[in-house]
């Protein structure tokens, strides 16, 4: 755990943090794992490119675009380093829902015969299996279902224990000698459960599956290295990870990238266009269509290096100080029924709570009238909440700026709540 005037020099990085909410006191913000707030840096970023370097990148011949070319490449090598992968295995897309369609869009693609004969290995016919699990996001789940349409494919999936955590023992036999897709959770954002990666790969590889993982959760809060995964495909957000709205990264092995098709067409990813028929650039370039994310990738970038500098084993460590706090204390308050695992352990600092008898989306009004700041819904995670029997919960997140006093307050606000709404001990 860093020491609190560390924190307090961290907390300073972040503007929003300042503002005062509707209690009159500062912002207690704990829905980062909706969106992340942004570090002046971050900021600075951005206005500093749109300031200085704004040009369209890789084709002009003149300095401005020379040097917003040199910041964008900068940000890939960066965004690269961070999460351990080469250059060339990362494409910048417009959100991490983006870059998890273009796998499944480049799939279909590849069993419509596009692609030449490296694509062959990822073309589905009817019959064929796509496994995907309850924990999912919707954005890791809707594509694959909308590709089996297409296709023919069949869709399975893990289910979910009732100690929150994916049941890795139905690997056994959900995954077949059909099964040509694996697409799973790296941390829920639900249950805050980190899945244990390595028994997914071992399945994909015994049946030559190929393996997406969903990163969005993980790469703000723990040390990730896709390399060391072995995964084949990654997808994570700018914005969960303190940088702008607006960029996703899609992370792909080199040789997959390779014989993947293009999922999106246009400018910028082509190499030779005829009035017939086109070629295509090698990855990054070929999945990266029209003008590129250029000023949100310089603000990315600027978000990656001020965690590198900060140190992710240090957050991660923070954060599960702050996980070991919250969770034995949330589950002890009366009719609180905590969603997900109650063992700190591989758990991020994301708690979602059913309150008896009270709607989610009345809890949160009346934390935000104390100025605290929570989700509720259903998380784009309709058949995980299904699976518990709710329509709907509360889900209180911490972040790197998360501080144990905030957790107090949140934690005597909602016994307010409870008093509030006539709940007795």
């Amino acid at each position: 755990m860093v020491t609190s005037a560390e924190q307090q020099r961290l907390r300073a990085d972040f503007p929003v943090l300042q503002r005062l909410g509707r209690s009159g006191r500062p912002v207690v913000y704990l829905d980062s794992a909706a969106t992340a707030q942004k570090p002046q840096v971050v900021i600075d970023a951005e206005v500093d490119f749109y300031e200085k370097r704004n040009a369209a990148v890789h084709r002009g011949a003149h300095q401005l675009a020379e040097e917003a070319t040199d910041a964008f490449e900068a940000a890939r090598a960066a965004v690269a380093e961070f999460v351990g992968a080469q250059i060339d295995e990362i494409i910048f897309t417009r959100n991490a829902t983006e870059a998890i369609n273009m796998v499944a869009t480049a799939i279909g693609n590849a069993s419509l015969g596009r692609g030449g004969v490296g694509a062959e290995k990822y073309a589905l016919k009817p019959g064929d299996e796509i496994v995907v699990t309850e924990a999912e996001h919707h954005a890791n789940l809707v594509p694959w279902q909308e590709l089996c349409a297409r296709t023919g494919a069949t869709l399975k999936w893990i289910g979910i224990g009732d100690d929150g955590r994916l049941q890795t023992e139905q690997l056994a036999h959900v995954v077949t000698e059909r099964t040509r897709v694996i697409a799973f959770t790296h941390a829920s954002n639900v249950l805050g459960a980190v899945t244990d990666v390595a028994p997914f790969v071992a399945a994909a590889k015994a049946v030559g599956a190929v393996t997406v993982l969903d990163a969005c959760q993980s790469t703000a809060h723990i040390p990730v290295n896709l390399a060391d995964l072995e995964v084949d495909f990654a997808a994570f957000s700018g914005h969960k990870l303190y940088g702008p709205t607006g960029i996703g990264v899609l992370y792909g092995r080199r040789e997959m990238l390779a014989d993947l098709p293009p999922a999106v067409f246009g400018g910028s990813m082509v190499e030779l266009v005829t009035m017939t028929e086109a070629t295509f650039m090698p990855p990054p370039q070929r999945f990266e269509a029209g003008t590129p994310v250029v000023a949100q990738a310089v603000g990315l970038h600027a978000a990656v290096q001020y965690l590198m500098d900060t140190g992710m084993d240090g957050v991660a460590r923070h954060e599960q100080e702050l996980t070991d706090y919250l969770l034995p204390r949330i589950a002890e308050i009366p009719h609180v029924q905590v969603i997900g695992p109650l063992d700190s352990a591989n758990r991020l600092a994301v708690v979602a709570f059913d309150l008896a008898q009270v709607h989610p989306h009345d809890v949160g009004q009346v934390l935000d009238s104390q100025g605290i700041a929570v989700r509720v819904g259903h998380h784009c995670a309709q058949p995980l909440h299904r699976r518990f029997g709710l329509a709907a919960t509360s889900r209180v997140s911490a972040g790197i700026h998360t501080t144990i006093e905030e957790l107090e307050e949140f934690l005597a606000a909602l016994t307010q709540v409870r008093t509030f709404f006539g709940l007795g001990e």
